[in-house]
């Protein structure tokens, strides 16, 4: 089967400061057909972002596909509050890059 990365296919992938416990992340898309075939896919999901980013699921406070803005969003909780001794990305903003090379089925 033919796949197709994720940063190939989303026009937005980000991570962020969500307050002093959370980091969010946002997968935006431009064009609906492909937010619907990584939607649908099913490569998207909070099972899969917890064995990506080797957490419990537990630690996945939201996970939403926001179907008006094309997005799937999610937040996780630090393991540190932001800012303190021993955490290392105060803004959050350093967490995406796990997502990009995500491969999502495409038909042939």
């Amino acid at each position: 089967m033919k796949t197709v990365k994720l940063a190939d296919l989303a026009k937005t992938i980000r991570s962020k400061n969500a307050g002093v416990d959370k980091i969010t992340f946002d997968i935006i898309f431009r064009e609906k057909k492909n937010y619907e075939l990584v939607k649908k896919s099913g490569v998207i999901a909070k099972e899969s972002i917890a064995r990506l980013y080797g957490i419990d699921e537990k630690r996945i406070s939201d996970f939403v596909f926001f179907d008006p803005a094309n997005a799937i969003k999610f937040t996780i909780y630090r393991t540190r509050p932001s800012g303190s001794p021993g955490e290392s990305d105060i803004f959050g903003c350093q967490q995406y890059p796990p997502l990009l090379d995500i491969e999502v089925p495409v038909e042939q």
